[in-house]
């Protein structure tokens, strides 16, 4: 039989040390990927400064009327393209909601397009989120051509000029949007 030779006390002592300091900064990441999620839910979305006119879209409502973009000229207007099948529209549709109650006695109108889906798919989802902006339908997917996109949710912001401003990719909270998009309705 062999003897084992023993592992010197400076190479157990070195081991453990750079074991505690992987935990550390694993502990550590940890924390800074908790508070950077806290901070902002809307890590992945950034808007994007754009300035082109905004298409002309002629759509109809849940009550069936023919709607247009150009009937809210002069106010700050929100096109979100949506879909009830959508995570992140289901997602932020509160943070939407919540924010059109806040301004929209500032001039802003939010009208969310639903992507080729029927009414009877699109009224019980405005009905358990208690949407009260516009939802347009779009049956053949004419909002999303015209935007050239085609991402849900798509976000596009109009100023009193009839020029899109911002756009962006993904679903958003209240706070993205005070940051963003009150500038417009101050201006």
């Amino acid at each position: 039989m062999t003897e084992r030779a023993q592992p010197s006390p400076m190479r157990f002592y070195a081991t453990l040390m750079i074991g505690v300091g992987f935990i550390a900064i694993g502990i550590m990441l940890f924390i800074f990927l908790q508070e950077s999620a806290s901070a902002s839910a809307d890590l992945s979305v950034i808007p994007l400064e754009v300035d082109f006119p905004a298409p002309l879209l002629n759509l109809k409502n849940l009550a069936g009327d023919s709607v247009s973009i150009q009937q809210y000229a002069e106010k700050i207007v929100l096109v979100n393209l949506w879909a009830t099948w959508c995570p992140p529209c289901k997602d932020e549709m509160p943070a939407l909601q919540s924010y059109y109650q806040k301004h929209k006695e500032e001039g802003f109108v939010l009208i969310a397009i639903d992507q080729e889906e029927p009414l009877d798919a699109v009224q019980p989802f405005v009905s358990e989120f208690r949407l009260t902006f516009p939802v347009w339908l779009d049956q053949d997917g004419q909002a999303q051509r015209k935007f050239n996109t085609i991402s849900m949710p798509s976000s596009f912001v109009i100023d009193r000029s009839g020029q899109v401003r911002l756009t962006w990719v993904g679903g958003v909270s209240e706070e993205f949007l005070e940051r963003y998009v009150t500038k417009l309705i101050k201006e």
